[in-house]
């Protein structure tokens, strides 16, 4: 019986390793609109985001249209007309989203174990975990990387800070700024342009999970 024990706790191990060690196949691109840029005070109105899947024999990166998924959360109270006017979530539309708890876990279940990414994600993160908490379910457990240091080590653009001018500087098309689908699109095109510069440097997860730490040190 004690052998037996070992032997199923050691496999369990072995198991719980690979998993730690393991290089996901499936990234998430990631984008929120809220009613302000304030984590510790302001709501989350809406969540977009699309998967990014690696080719495992070219190593490119590709989006994957079809493996999306977007949620406007409903408010007891709309935002400001000021607000509304940046995101274009309408009052009605908001008092009419989705139950919070529900959209939330919806999005927990499709993100599954893939890391998520955004542009500046700490803003995304620090909502999307406010949000959680909010409405008392169990945190999001997923790594979160920045992208915003990638574009300034691989982008060839010194002078670019904002999201916009990222877009700008390599004519990517995004239908509706602001707008949290689009943001995300638009930003997972962002990836790709870079990523021909990053594959030279590496072409796994946790390679870019290194260069994004690094590449923190930058200034901006």
């Amino acid at each position: 019986m004690r052998d037996s024990f070992l032997s199923t706790l050691m496999g369990w191990l072995g198991i719980a390793r690979r998993r730690e060690h393991a290089t996901p196949d499936r990234w998430i691109m990631v984008d929120v609109e809220t009613t302000g840029l304030n984590p510790a005070r302001d709501r989350l109105l809406a969540i977009a985001a699309v998967a990014l899947r690696q080719d495992p024999t070219t190593k490119a990166l590709q989006v994957v249209i079809g493996d999306s998924f977007e949620v406007v959360l409903r408010q007891a109270q709309p935002s400001a007309k000021d607000n509304i006017l940046i995101h274009h979530i309408g009052a009605e539309a908001q008092t009419l989203g989705e139950a919070p708890e529900a959209a939330l876990e919806n999005f927990r279940h499709w993100v599954g174990t893939s890391p998520l990414l955004a542009y500046h994600a700490a803003f995304d993160a620090g909502m999307i975990r406010r949000a959680y908490r909010s409405y008392h379910l169990e945190a999001l457990n997923v790594q979160w990387l920045d992208i915003a240091p990638l574009a300034r080590m691989f982008g060839g653009n010194a002078h670019a800070k904002a999201l916009d001018d990222w877009l700008t500087h390599f004519n990517i098309e995004c239908a509706v700024r602001h707008q949290a689908a689009s943001d995300a699109f638009a930003t997972a095109e962002l990836l790709l342009r870079l990523w021909p510069a990053i594959s030279r440097e590496t072409q796994t997860w946790r390679g870019l999970v290194r260069l994004a730490k690094e590449a923190s040190w930058i200034p901006s």
